[in-house]
């Protein structure tokens, strides 16, 4: 499994999902918009920690920078 969230992706992610957890919790949202914030919240946190999405996959995406070759020696 090859990274594919990368760049300003990442921390965007981590802060969506906190922000998005933080509210399904303590928001006082209903019941159906409480589990959709938890659920989306939780992917995009865990996807911006572990640095990949299945969904970028299928769809061909990738926002990680290419590594360039070490030409220094």
């Amino acid at each position: 499994m090859q990274g594919n969230v990368g760049g300003i992706e990442r921390p965007i992610r981590i802060g969506v999902g906190a922000i998005l957890l933080g509210l399904g919790a303590f928001g006082g949202l209903p019941t159906a918009a409480m589990t959709a914030a938890l659920v989306v919240g939780g992917v995009a946190l865990v996807t911006g920690l572990i640095g990949y999405c299945p969904a970028w996959t299928l769809l061909g995406i990738n926002t990680c920078p290419t590594k360039q070759p070490d030409t220094t020696h």
